[in-house]
């Protein structure tokens, strides 16, 4: 299953509960969207997700228990792999959701306030940079393209000396030198440095490509290996916001260059569309209409 792209970065508020219940926002859109699916369930304990009206605008919401979603409780509960995932694809379910039925801003995970009418105080303050948000990502998607070198680029690791490795003219194996040794480990850091090297030019041409189809793109930090696992090596973490008419170019554009000789050993990962997490508040998006 692909994994949940990286929240919105917008700033979530504090809240010193006073009450049993909270108001969970998920996403905002405009106030004529037209809903979503009825089988979205949000957070389990919580009420049904709902929209809430503000002038123009709708903060998709859910009442939760305030207990369970007091500061102290969240530190405890996200701090949890597994609690974690829970949380996050809940409130992904609902974005997703949202954002199947028009243009959406995802909020961040546990974005809490202490009741609706907090929410509509906090969405008015805010109302013009969620329609400038909401023009900018009407009709586009988010989509994840992430490249790797493969294990398939390195070669296996020398003999050490006076081991017995290669076969010479005569009988039996015949011992590897300690120079021997080093020009072969030079000789294999040589290829792992071009094949890296080969990666890097590999995920350059991806971003060109892709960059041409996209109105926007922010480049992350790639993941290490406790994410990728141990035989492959993350290039380049990126993700774009296209529009909806030219996924098939997308994928007709990737497809080319998986084909592509100058990709042995480089592997390219996309996953996508997604609600645009990465492009709702502004900064790439600047001076996109």
């Amino acid at each position: 299953m692909n994994s949940v792209p990286r929240p919105a970065q917008t700033p979530a508020p504090t809240v010193e509960y006073v009450g049993s219940r909270a108001t969970y926002v998920f996403a905002v859109c405009r106030s004529d969207h037209p809903g979503f699916l009825p089988s979205t369930r949000g957070h389990p304990g919580g009420g049904p997700p709902r929209l809430l009206t503000v002038g123009s605008l709708c903060a998709v919401v859910q009442d939760v228990p305030a207990a369970e979603f007091s500061e102290a409780a969240l530190r405890e509960r996200l701090g949890d792999a597994a609690e974690l995932e829970r949380c996050a694809r809940a409130h992904h379910g609902v974005v997703t959701a949202v954002a199947g039925g028009g243009p959406t801003v995802p909020m961040p995970l546990a974005t809490l306030y202490l009741g609706d009418e907090r929410v509509r105080t906090a969405v008015a303050e805010h109302a013009e940079r969620f329609r400038l948000a909401l023009e900018r990502v009407a009709g586009r998607a988010e989509w994840a393209i992430k490249v790797h070198l493969t294990q398939a680029g390195t070669v296996a690791r020398p003999a050490a000396p006076g081991t017995g490795e290669t076969s010479g003219p005569g009988p039996g194996p015949r011992r590897v030198s300690g120079r021997d040794y080093l020009d072969r480990l030079r000789s294999r850091q040589h290829l792992r440095e071009q094949h890296r090297e080969s990666a890097l030019a590999a995920s350059e041409q991806v971003d060109d490509a892709v960059r041409r189809l996209a109105v926007a793109a922010v480049a992350r930090r790639p993941h290490g290996s406790e994410v990728t696992g141990k035989d492959r090596t993350q290039i380049m973490n990126t993700a774009y916001l296209i529009a909806e008419e030219r996924s098939e170019e997308l994928t007709a554009t990737i497809g080319r260059l998986r084909a592509s000789e100058e990709f042995d050993g480089v592997e390219i990962d996309v996953s996508g569309p997604w609600a645009p997490y990465s492009f709702t508040d502004g900064g790439d998006l600047a001076g996109h209409p």
